[in-house]
Formats: C-alpha cells, sequence, structure tokens
C-alpha cells in the first residue's frame, strides 16, 4: 500500500473576481518510510499541496489517497478524525500554545485521541526522544526557538501518525539550530520509519532526502542537483 497517492490534483482560487491555477495536474505517488523534499520558488504551489496532503484544504479537481483512505471528497468531520490518527504536522512557527508547558502541548492531540496508554506517560517519553526530559514544565516563552521546534516535533509524533507533514521547520531558527534539528528529524525518521514530507528552500535539507518534488507554477518539474550527494529527482507528474 502506498502511503500517498496523488492524481492530477489542481487547485484554482478565486482573486479579483478571476479563477487564479495554484496546482496543474500535480500527480506522484510516494512509498511508505520515503523521506520526501518539497522544493520551488514562492509561489509554486508547495504550502498549497501540503495543505491538501494534511486533509486542510480540498483540490479542486483530482484525487487524494492517504495510506489507503480516499480523503478527496470526506466530509470534514471525518478529515479531522483522520488527521489526529494518521497524520502529525510541524509548522515553521511551532504553533505552540502560550499559556501551556511543554508537556502540556504534546499531550493535546492524546486527548482526543482515545486508547494508547497514560496521557502524561506517553508524552514524558516523546520529549525524552527529543531530547527535552529536563524542560517538561517550560512553557513556549521560557524554551529557545530550538528547544520549541523539538516540542512541536514531539506533538506531531506523539499520537504515532503514519505521515509527517513539515513546512518549512527549521526556517525560523539560526543555521547551527536549524542543523540539530534536521538531525533530529533524521534520526526520527530512522527510528520510527515514518513518511515524511518536507517543505524547504534549502538544498542541503533536500539534499538529506530520499527523493525531490520540485514545483514550479504549479507543476512538478525535474530538480537540478546541487554539489554533493543528491537524492533520487523525481520527473514532472511521475512519483517514483
Amino acid at each position: 500500500m502506498l502511503a500517498i497517492e496523488a492524481t492530477d490534483l489542481t487547485r484554482v482560487l478565486p482573486l479579483g473576481g478571476n479563477q487564479v491555477p495554484i496546482l496543474n495536474g500535480v500527480s506522484f505517488t510516494v512509498a511508505p518510510g520515503e523521506w520526501i523534499a518539497l522544493t520551488g520558488p514562492s509561489g509554486s504551489g508547495k504550502s498549497t499541496l501540503l495543505g491538501i496532503l494534511a486533509g486542510l484544504d480540498t483540490p479542486s479537481s483530482g484525487r487524494i489517497v492517504l495510506d489507503g483512505v480516499d480523503i478527496t471528497d470526506m466530509a470534514e468531520r471525518d478529515l479531522a478524525r483522520l488527521r489526529n490518527q494518521k497524520i502529525g504536522i510541524v509548522f515553521q512557527s511551532f504553533n505552540l500554545i502560550p499559556s501551556l508547558t511543554a508537556q502540556e502541548n504534546v499531550e493535546v492531540p492524546l486527548y482526543v485521541r482515545a486508547g494508547g496508554g497514560p496521557v502524561p506517560v506517553r508524552a514524558r517519553e516523546m520529549l525524552a526522544r527529543v531530547g527535552l526530559a529536563g524542560r517538561l514544565g517550560h512553557r513556549p516563552h521560557q524554551l529557545s526557538g530550538g528547544e520549541q521546534q523539538r516540542v512541536a516535533i514531539a506533538r506531531a509524533l506523539v499520537a504515532e501518525p503514519a505521515l509527517l507533514l513539515a513546512d518549512e521547520p527549521t526556517g525560523n531558527l539560526d543555521s547551527a539550530t536549524g542543523a540539530q534539528v534536521l538531525d533530529l528529524f533524521a534520526r526520527l525518521h530512522d527510528e520510527l520509519q515514518i513518511t515524511l514530507i518536507m517543505v524547504t528552500h534549502d538544498p542541503d535539507v533536500a539534499r538529506r532526502a530520499t527523493r525531490v518534488l520540485h514545483l514550479v507554477d504549479g507543476r512538478l518539474v525535474p530538480a537540478l542537483a546541487g554539489p554533493g550527494p543528491a537524492p533520487t529527482l523525481a520527473r514532472a507528474g511521475v512519483g517514483r
């Protein structure tokens, strides 16, 4: 079973009485456990595609299947349930709840998803896994940017999703902290064998991925390899 199967996805948005195409016939597949770097210039449709994969946006046409489930026309209530069960999301801006501690932020998805053991224990275990066992009671303003992103990663993974989506997760971090967070993603990807799709403008980040999907003007086009080891390059409209 494929982790993702996207077929001829389009997304059109109204703007000033006109219909503006954002995605134009995007098709690809992702195997379970792959690490995909989603690259492209600003305005190429990366965030729109990530939103569709997360079930936060709906394609104007086409079909999207996640982990064997067709979500194309799924009702919002069912999409919310699926997101909680199968999808973890890490944002560039962390999106932590300011009034909650690190542990409480990580616990939030577990209170929505029943079962799987005591909530506080699982949250503490995941925070320890990302190197924050000593920061359980700290609130976001008491944490560095890198620590806040580690909390966000722990929150995204605590419910054991099949798919992890990351939108420029190192974009708000300095280069040294960003490298540490990227190393953490790489370690967790290997340990958990999770499918990872990461939006990035950074070629060093893209080189860590298994494969690159490169968007230009809403279409998949061949990516160009930079210096050093490069991932497998995806052809336009072809997943593998």
